[in-house]
């Protein structure tokens, strides 16, 4: 599977491109301020995009949707438990600021521990709170990656002061859902720069205290 990642806006948010291989089928996930060139790179590449999956609803993963629906009429997934605050997009902009466009609504329902895809490729869908309500991570064993949102970010974790958000199950979402991963595995964040498991389980100083590290 091939990661392409997206970069930019006002939150520096991460927006990513994913390609099945074999197939030229597509999906993003987390469309944010970097849509446009997400949808640049589908239309020059040819792209048929299969799915727009969003980790969570906040507004900075899910602002630019409105440019991924003008290439693609692929469905939308987000967890159902989200959906009150991504229908909220616009009292969130205000809380920034910012004026928002009107969304493309959710297709579909992002189900924990059932697989969802796009061409050969496919993800385990894991139910990841905390940081929002119906957070999920995606998780892809063949490739040894996971697109992990707002969870966990190298060397630290999600916030979780916003609406909906609690550190206690943020904590238990890590432990259960991204620290039982293989240590090889690459997680694609939110914000920031790529890690991998093993890294963030032996030098996060959020998580060595609390769950075995080499530090702890």
């Amino acid at each position: 599977m091939e990661v392409l990642t997206y970069p930019g806006g006002p939150f520096q948010e991460n927006g990513y491109l994913l390609i099945c291989p074999d197939s030229g089928a597509a999906a993003v996930v987390d469309p944010g301020a970097t849509a446009p060139q997400i949808a640049r790179d589908i239309r020059s590449r040819q792209l048929k995009v299969e799915a727009v999956f969003l980790t969570h609803a906040h507004l900075d993963h899910i602002e630019g949707l409105p440019d991924i629906r003008a290439v693609t009429d692929a469905p939308i997934f987000l967890h159902p438990d989200d959906r009150r605050l991504f229908d909220a997009v616009q009292a969130q902009g205000a809380a920034f600021g910012l004026s928002v466009r009107e969304l493309p609504p959710p297709d579909e329902d992002l189900v924990p521990g059932e697989r969802v895809g796009f061409g050969s490729c496919s993800f385990e869908v894991r139910f990841t709170p905390g940081h929002a309500p119906g957070h999920v991570i995606l998780y892809s064993a063949e490739d040894e990656l996971a697109l992990v949102g707002d969870v966990v970010f190298q060397g630290s974790i999600g916030r979780t002061d916003l609406p909906g958000g609690d550190f206690q199950t943020l904590m238990r979402s890590i432990r259960e859902q991204v620290l039982t991963l293989p240590d090889p595995t690459r997680l694609f964040t939110g914000h920031g720069g790529q890690t991998t498991v093993a890294i963030e389980r032996r030098g996060n100083p959020f998580l060595i205290p609390h769950y075995g590290g080499e530090m702890a």
